[in-house]
């Protein structure tokens, strides 16, 4: 809501206002009136006028209202009138702070106290004023964090911070993997060259078996042709 919208709505809210405690006060009421029976000025004294009230002057065709100023209210000379009525019935609205003088011009009827002073104050809605409107606030970006740059007498130690971080301790704490090469070491039993040398002692032992046995065949042969 802009100023001159927020402006309006307290100006409009204050004439509601104003409206709403506005006072008719009929003069010299309620027990007297506009004429020269009536004491006005203790009536006067013992009322409240605020701007936005109104006096009611109700009065016969032989009396009728004139303000004048204050020199003229004192000496009761209605000669030269700010403003005259004679309409039976004058509604004047006090529209602004200040004393306002009001007599009867008929002869000889100031005299006999048909005058008024009237002291105007300033209402309650008077003292309202519009409220200021908000102050922009612009919301200053956060603030970043310095970071201070090392100089030349400090050391790289004075510049890592203390503690590592957790990416920086998981890559030093990360196992290393060796290449494992099959070795070429073969059990005994299971050695190229443990092997050929059993199978040698194996026909080695056939073949000596085997000549043992010719041996013997050969044997019996020659003892049956020699018998």
């Amino acid at each position: 809501m802009g100023v001159p919208e927020m402006m309006f709505r307290v100006s409009f809210v204050a004439i509601l206002i104003k409206l709403a405690l506005a006072t008719n006060y009929i003069v010299g009421g309620p027990n007297g009136g506009w004429d020269t029976n009536s004491n006005l000025q203790s009536w006067a004294s013992s009322q409240i006028f605020s701007v936005g009230d109104s006096l009611v002057f109700q009065y016969p065709p032989n009396h009728d209202v004139v303000e004048v100023t204050k020199a003229d209210y004192d000496s009761c000379q209605p000669t030269s009138p700010i403003q005259s009525y004679n309409d039976g019935t004058t509604t004047i609205p006090l529209t602004s702070l200040g004393k306002r003088y009001f007599i009867c011009g008929t002869i000889g009827h100031c005299s006999q106290g048909m005058k008024v002073e009237i002291d105007t104050l300033a209402s309650a809605t008077n003292s309202v004023t519009p409220a200021a409107p908000p102050e922009d606030s612009t919301t200053s970006p956060a603030e970043s964090p310095e970071v201070s740059s090392a100089s030349p007498e400090e050391s790289p130690e004075d510049i890592i911070p203390s503690a590592p971080s957790p990416l920086f301790q998981a890559h030093l704490e990360s196992p290393t993997f060796s290449p494992v090469f099959p070795s070429t070491e073969f059990p005994a039993s299971a050695s190229p060259l443990a092997q050929h040398s059993s199978d040698l002692s194996a026909s080695s032992t056939s073949k000596g078996n085997l000549q043992a046995y010719f041996v013997v065949v050969l044997s019996f042969l020659i003892m049956f042709i020699t018998f």
